[in-house]
């Protein structure tokens, strides 16, 4: 491991958001490690970001599972570099009447969006908690504010998000880590946006929608507040969104 790299984690590095971030850290001279269930989904992300002249690594891992996330962590900071940021970005928004949801569906967005936060969020600030610095930071939504109808499930996850991160920001702030949580509110410039709600996609033209890139550069900024001004809640909307 080369003490002289800083490391940003991202899982969940999307096409869009987790992306975006992976890519904003890496221009500033970060290693972007990147993680989604399937590593050949990361391919053109970790290749974009070479083009550029920055260094990224891509990692198949479940994040619900312990013994995977005790790995990945364990590796990169072996083989690559110290975790100098982290960034949760799992969302599971899937919308389903209370009537109607399942108790298997339930648990496994909660599993995804809550529980695999809690234990990458843990074996990060581990390590980060040595050298008495870092940056975790978990993305939220407004579901995590209040609870929309029909959305039971994702609302219980991102409830549950927000108050891990506010415990964790509390617990370790002092010991030296900056804990902080985004609040994205509002539809994001993403494939799954054009195609599912055109009439909402085209309001990217008077910048009703959010621009990965713009999100992106709100968690650079996050990371780099000094200690003496720094943010725990960031809320993030277009300006033709109703809150």
């Amino acid at each position: 491991m080369s003490q002289n790299k800083k490391v940003v984690l991202v899982i969940g590095a999307g096409d869009a958001t987790g992306g975006a971030i992976a890519r904003r850290f890496a221009r500033e001279g970060y290693v972007a490690c990147v993680t989604r269930r399937s590593a050949d989904k990361l391919q053109p992300l970790v290749d974009a970001i070479r083009a550029d002249g920055g260094e990224a690594h891509g990692f198949a891992s479940d994040a619900r599972n312990e013994e995977a996330v005790i790995e990945l962590v364990e590796t990169i900071e072996r083989d690559i570099g110290p975790i100098e940021a982290f960034v949760f970005n799992i969302g599971a928004n899937v919308p389903c009447s209370i009537l109607e949801e399942t108790a298997r569906k339930y648990f496994k967005i909660w599993e995804m969006a809550c529980f695999s936060g809690f234990l990458t969020g843990r074996e990060v600030a581990k390590r980060m908690v040595k050298r008495q610095r870092g940056t975790i930071l978990f993305t939220g939504a407004t579901a995590g504010l209040r609870g929309a109808s029909g959305f039971a499930a994702f609302a219980g996850a991102k409830h549950g998000i927000r108050a891990l991160a506010q415990s964790m920001a509390r617990e370790l702030g002092p010991m030296g880590l900056h804990v902080a949580h985004v609040v994205v509110d509002g539809a994001i410039d993403t494939e799954f946006i054009r195609e599912t709600f055109p009439e909402r996609y085209a309001l990217k033209d008077q910048d009703g929608i959010l621009d990965p890139e713009h999100i992106a550069d709100s968690y650079w900024y996050l990371h780099s507040q000094p200690c003496d001004a720094w943010t725990f809640e960031l809320d993030l909307r277009p300006w033709i969104e109703r809150w």
